[in-house]
């Protein structure tokens, strides 16, 4: 069974429930030996220290939230190891100002995760009430996601097929594309993957991304790593069952020890 989550939420991103500390108490009671906090940046593309109430944390919190989880980790250090991360926005044009506001941290990863999309948020359903070309939105994604990997700034890709989970279909001959692009794409940057848990919690049949995504990814060597994404300390660990077999056999990654996550240049 799975023994580690790298994908983990609590109160400061204002769209989760229950402290640090709480989701560290689930992960030992799963008998999770890591567990990865990586709350939502700050969003530094935007104006202001805090400009979306209930979508991410104030610029003025995340020195605390760094306090906050190193202190926890030294509190259950020889019980669970307890990860400090980070889930950012990958917004085009951006990565260098992310880079220089997190440097000074000690981030053993940082998750990149394309929410935003033509100005819109990919989880917001309402973009295809009027949406007279859906296949350019799903083209759009993909080449953010495969921009994201080429950033440098990232260790993690976080739910790489998420617009597709309210989304209608694709044309098929798009996707079969659009996956083959991203995943040669991708592997050559050597970044990972996340099989994330919320595109089951979302509906779906599977976690993201997608599973023909996925098998793309698995043959072109990239590195996969599961994540929950939780919002609640009780969806620590969820569908770890159903992910398991899905790490199979894949070049599994997980932080390393050696220093900061944080690299200075793309």
């Amino acid at each position: 069974m799975i023994t580690f989550d790298y994908h983990t939420h609590h109160h400061r991103c204002g769209h989760a429930l229950g402290t640090i500390e709480q989701y560290v108490q689930i992960a030992l009671a799963l008998n999770l030996t890591e567990i990865g906090i990586s709350d939502h940046a700050p969003l530094y593309w935007q104006d202001g220290d805090h400009p979306q109430v209930g979508s991410a944390m104030a610029r003025s919190h995340l020195a605390g939230y760094v306090e906050e989880v190193l202190a926890v980790r030294a509190k259950y250090a020889g019980r669970i190891r307890v990860r400090l991360g980070l889930e950012c926005d990958f917004v085009e044009g951006w990565d260098e100002v992310y880079r220089e506001a997190l440097e000074p941290f000690p981030f053993d990863y940082l998750i990149g995760s394309v929410h935003y999309v033509h100005g819109q948020h990919i989880y917001n359903t309402t973009r295809w009430r009027e949406c007279a070309d859906p296949d350019s939105h799903y083209t759009e994604y993909f080449r953010l996601v495969r921009a994201s990997a080429r950033s440098g700034l990232f260790d993690i890709l976080g739910h790489t097929t998420g617009l597709l989970a309210y989304g209608p279909p694709p044309e098929p001959e798009l996707l079969r594309r659009e996956f083959s692009e991203t995943a040669a794409a991708v592997a050559e940057t050597g970044v990972a993957v996340e099989i994330n848990a919320s595109g089951i919690r979302k509906g779906g049949a599977e976690p993201f991304p997608a599973g023909a995504l996925l098998r793309e990814y698995r043959v072109a060597g990239v590195p996969l790593t599961y994540g929950s994404d939780s919002h609640l300390p009780t969806e620590v660990g969820h569908a770890r069952d159903v992910v398991e077999p899905l790490l199979a056999d894949a070049t599994l990654w997980r932080p390393s020890d050696s220093g900061a996550a944080i690299k200075r240049t793309a």
